[in-house]
């Protein structure tokens, strides 16, 4: 075909032009002709009509299905703590931008041949955070020389690989100014002198049982499961910048639930488009339907300022220009005050404030001066 006419070319997006370039190549003259047209004509059908109300749109199109949402969370038989947050909670904790999520997750692609099922296991295992206490059967304190004493499962030290004295550099470093000594199967643990005090020794036990010995921190467990022709790693806990690190992982796939850790890692588009998948998916898990495109404006509103910010009255909700918006929201009280004390100005240009003071709203029909002059 030839080219596309520019008054289409100009109108039409980058993306969707080169998308339609490469469907057309194989249409003749007239047929390519009508297709060019007939995606013009769609594209202008889809976009908004000026003044149209998009923020109420998407706000109740995504807040109607979400009344019919379950409160549930989806646990992954067979290993313990992991449960995935799903429904209202999951959209909740997305939206109000929150960093502390209650079940932080990832899903870890692997390349070939580790995605066919090749070292799973011990790729999962090096993955996952092990501790002191993991590898150890019991801990015993000996009162009369203030020795804590650790005894060792040898057979699980050998499935992670762990090696003796990496075992004992580790445990020096945590138990400083300490002995750290190696007798048969058991790990022999002697405080400083000065903190020899029952308390003391018992607190240095339960400190070392959570000392870090191998895997990627923040990772709790790990769970390899087969998901259509390959395998996957799913893990609880999050710790993105240190599994993409691994050279078995397929780091173009590789994905988790923290968006704040997207933002971080691979920017702030990437957790645009975290923050749309991870919305849809909770919505689609509910068999709702909600257009895509309401999920992508509330998307793009949290992140417009090139950080994720919640839409919470210390998110979104406070960079509003106009005063009487912010005081719609949550405490009017301290907005106005704050307002008065600096003689802020607020320019009634949106729709909040002018439904405050009961003038008509600038969208849709308030707005003439789009078509003729208004006095």
């Amino acid at each position: 075909m030839t080219d596309i006419p520019k008054e289409i070319s100009d109108a039409l997006p980058k993306s969707l032009l080169e998308d339609l370039k490469e469907k057309a190549k194989s249409l003749s003259q007239a047929r390519a002709k009508r297709v060019v047209d007939a995606v013009f004509n769609e594209y202008n059908k889809a976009k908004v009509e000026p003044g149209e109300c998009v923020g109420l749109v998407a706000a109740e199109s995504i807040g109607e299905p979400g009344t019919q949402m379950t409160l549930n969370t989806f646990h992954f038989a067979g290993v313990a703590e992991m449960n995935v947050t799903m429904g209202l909670p999951r959209i909740i904790e997305i939206l109000d931008g929150r960093k502390e999520l209650k079940t932080p997750m990832m899903e870890i692609f692997l390349k070939k041949p580790f995605n066919k099922g090749k070292d799973i296991k011990s790729i999962a295992l090096e993955v996952k955070e092990t501790v002191l206490n993991d590898i150890v059967t019991e801990f015993v304190i000996n009162i009369a020389d203030f020795v804590i004493e650790a005894k060792l499962n040898k057979e699980k030290m050998k499935e992670l690989g762990i090696r003796d004295a990496a075992l004992l550099n580790v445990l020096s470093k945590e138990v400083k100014g300490g002995n750290v000594k190696r007798k048969d199967d058991s790990l022999l643990i002697k405080a400083k002198a000065k903190s020899e005090s029952l308390n003391e020794i018992y607190k240095l036990k339960e400190k070392i049982k959570s000392t870090y010995v191998k895997g990627i921190k923040g990772i709790s467990q790990v769970l390899p499961v087969k998901r259509g022709e390959e395998f996957i790693i799913i893990t609880a806990g999050s710790n993105m910048r240190d599994v993409l690190r691994m050279p078995e992982v397929d780091s173009a796939r590789t994905r988790t639930n923290d968006i704040f850790e997207i933002s971080e890692v691979l920017g702030v588009e990437a957790a645009r488009q975290a923050i749309i998948d991870e919305v849809f998916k909770v919505i689609e898990s509910q068999g709702l339907n909600v257009d895509i495109r309401h999920i992508m404006l509330v998307a793009d509103t949290m992140c417009v300022e090139g950080i994720v910010k919640g839409i919470t009255r210390y998110g979104v909700v406070s960079e509003k220009a106009s005063v009487l918006a912010r005081a719609s929201f949550e405490t009017p009280i301290q907005h106005i005050i704050n307002a008065s004390l600096v003689g802020e100005v607020d320019r009634l240009t949106s729709v909040v404030e002018n439904v405050m003071i009961n003038q008509p709203v600038p969208v849709g029909t308030g707005l003439p001066s789009l078509i003729t002059k208004v006095k």
